[in-house]
């Protein structure tokens, strides 16, 4: 598990629970309902290798039909697992664990997917000094599980939203007339939030270390001018205080040569927009073994 895993907000977990039981259940099970409600046990497999994660929502959605529901992890949350792995035990009502299989499953599968995918990433570039972030290019309602699905595959997270982070782009200097001008006024009107700034030139770089930010976001530079880019970052008068991140032509081809040029970010969209979900069921019964 990743030192900076930390648990999502109940809340968070409540309501993405409640709108996807209310989704799938409707006014009833009307399959499970043909099933005896007494006691019963299930186990859950993972039919790849992954990184799990979802295992507050997974316990969430059994929980919300059957609160006395027992729910036994084998495996600790962000954790690899190999394919085969019975991950989890469970007891509880027959028609409780049968009705909450899909979307729990939905839950786990997709987190779990983004998890493995981030953690995939992060291995490729492990022994530089590089970071794989994330962006918001996220499955609408689910962008707070996603981004700490990429925390438990040892990812970071780029700005939540819209509201936490000021950052300029290309009409957001034009308006202003020049990004000096667009970080002294974000500066004037957001003096607490984090700024970064995009740069399309090291021409505009150099005017974004000179004004001073929180992150420089070098947009689809070459291979020759991000390698500029870097020397230009991290020799005086700058210094390498300000961090720079690559986005954009980012995928497995060329994600090590980036980051081996020295930059401090990469930011990967594929991470919570191309989720592949990860194979996983649940059956009732004892567990194989």
């Amino acid at each position: 598990m990743t030192d900076c895993l930390a648990p999502p907000a109940a809340e968070v977990v409540a309501a993405n629970v409640a709108a996807a039981l209310a989704e799938d259940l409707g006014t009833g099970d009307v399959t499970a309902s043909l099933l005896p409600d007494s006691p019963d046990i299930a186990y859950l497999l993972c039919k790849e290798d992954a990184v799990i994660c979802g295992r507050p929502w997974f316990d969430a959605c059994h929980r919300a039909l059957d609160p006395e529901v027992r729910i036994d992890w084998r495996i600790e949350e962000g954790e690899r697992v190999a394919k085969g792995t019975v991950i989890a035990t469970l007891a509880g009502r027959s028609r409780a664990l049968v009705s909450a299989e899909r979307a729990s499953l939905n839950f786990l599968q997709t987190l779990s997917g983004t998890a493995t995918v981030t953690a995939q990433y992060v291995d490729a570039v492990r022994g530089t000094d590089a970071r794989i972030l994330d962006t918001r290019k996220t499955i609408p309602g689910l962008r707070i599980a996603q981004k700490y699905a990429v925390r438990a595959g040892g990812g970071m997270n780029h700005r939540i939203a819209l509201y936490d982070t000021v950052m300029l782009k290309e009409n957001h200097i034009r308006a202003y007339g020049s990004l000096t001008g667009a970080v002294n006024a974000s500066r004037a009107q957001h003096p607490s939030l984090p700024l970064i700034v995009e740069v399309e030139t090291l021409e505009q770089l150099r005017e974004a270390l000179d004004a001073g930010c929180t992150r420089i976001l070098i947009d689809d530079f070459d291979a020759e001018t991000r390698r500029q880019a870097v020397r230009i970052a991290k020799s005086a008068p700058y210094d390498g205080r300000i961090p720079l991140e690559v986005s954009g032509g980012v995928d497995m081809t060329t994600l090590r040569a980036i980051a081996e040029d020295g930059v401090d970010c990469i930011s990967i969209g594929a991470l919570t927009k191309h989720v592949r979900a990860i194979d996983l069921s649940l059956k009732l019964g004892p567990p194989p073994g």
